[in-house]
């Protein structure tokens, strides 16, 4: 079979592969790009005919890169973004940078950190536009459709670059009604006389967050998935609750409890594709998430 030509390769699939490649699905992909998922698929397949390589297999949940198709995409990266500075030189914007980056990040750290960061790098650079996307969970390479992800502990994925971004601390906290109305914790072995407020036990899926058979023997008698719930549910009274400090410390509602003997120190890390690390929008949000960081890292702990 011949050598591609480069004039045989369309810069537009390229820009197909680029959304697959970040969403997993060609449905999701469609989505991102205004199409029919078929206008995507009949795009990929006319790319890897051009270029006389399969770019992609189908996995047990989506769509994944293969070898020569996660190179392809990180020279395509550096592509799309000269496409974007070209866009924004026609309109007459006086900022070249543009695209779309979705981040993926815990629930309380996403809405607390991660959004006035992004507000402000949005007002900095208008042609940027950001999608924050809250969960607590393992990482996936496929499905999420994220560029850049802020993950509890850190990621093993071979096809990310992953790095410590910073360290944060869990403390127990109540109300003070609640504690006026239940029994007395002066020590550690008091907590087994409480009910704690933390995740649901069986949906936890992060193993760094699995605290609660540490706590003395606590029973948690509200769990939910979300840190918002389980601030509220301890301000309420439902019970102790394992509080990540950035919250607690800030809340006038909520009192310390045992603040010399327990404390977990846990860490965010932050991961970026491959195929977005090039992408100069990416890594103006990565700047901004981690400057955010350093500036506020005393709430953190």
């Amino acid at each position: 079979m011949p050598d591609p030509r480069p004039l045989d390769v369309s810069t537009d699939d390229l820009r197909y592969l680029l959304a697959v490649a970040r969403a997993g699905r060609m449905v999701s992909a469609a989505a991102l790009l205004a199409v029919d998922h078929t206008t995507v698929k009949r795009r990929i397949d006319r790319l890897e005919a051009a270029l006389g390589v399969r770019l992609l297999d189908r996995g047990a949940d989506g769509w994944e890169l293969t070898a020569i198709g996660r190179e392809v995409a990180e020279r395509a990266g550096s592509l799309e973004q000269l496409v974007e500075q070209v866009v924004a030189a026609a309109s007459g914007g006086d900022d070249a940078v543009r695209g779309t980056v979705r981040i993926v990040a815990p629930d309380g750290f996403g809405s607390l950190f991660v959004a006035p960061a992004l507000a402000r790098l949005q007002r900095a650079h208008p042609g940027i536009v950001v999608e924050l996307v809250t969960s607590t969970r393992p990482l996936s390479l496929r499905g999420s459709g994220y560029d850049i992800a802020v993950t509890v502990g850190s990621s093993a994925a071979s096809r990310l670059t992953s790095e410590v971004l910073a360290p944060y601390s869990l403390r127990l906290y109540a109300s003070p009604g609640y504690l006026a109305s239940h029994p007395p914790i002066r020590s550690f072995a008091d907590l087994e006389n409480h009910d704690l407020v933390f995740y649901v036990d069986a949906l936890l899926t992060v193993h760094e967050l699995d605290l609660a058979p540490v706590l003395n023997g606590m029973r948690v008698g509200f769990g939910s998935t979300n840190v918002f719930a389980q601030l509220e549910a301890t301000r309420a009274g439902a019970g102790v609750g394992l509080l990540h400090a950035f919250m607690g410390e800030r809340d006038p509602g909520l009192v310390p409890v045992l603040p010399k003997d327990v404390e977990f120190r846990l860490q965010f890390s932050i991961a970026t594709r491959r195929e977005s690390a090039n992408v100069e929008a990416v890594a103006l949000v990565e700047k901004a998430i981690r400057s955010e960081v350093e500036e506020r890292a005393a709430e953190l702990l």
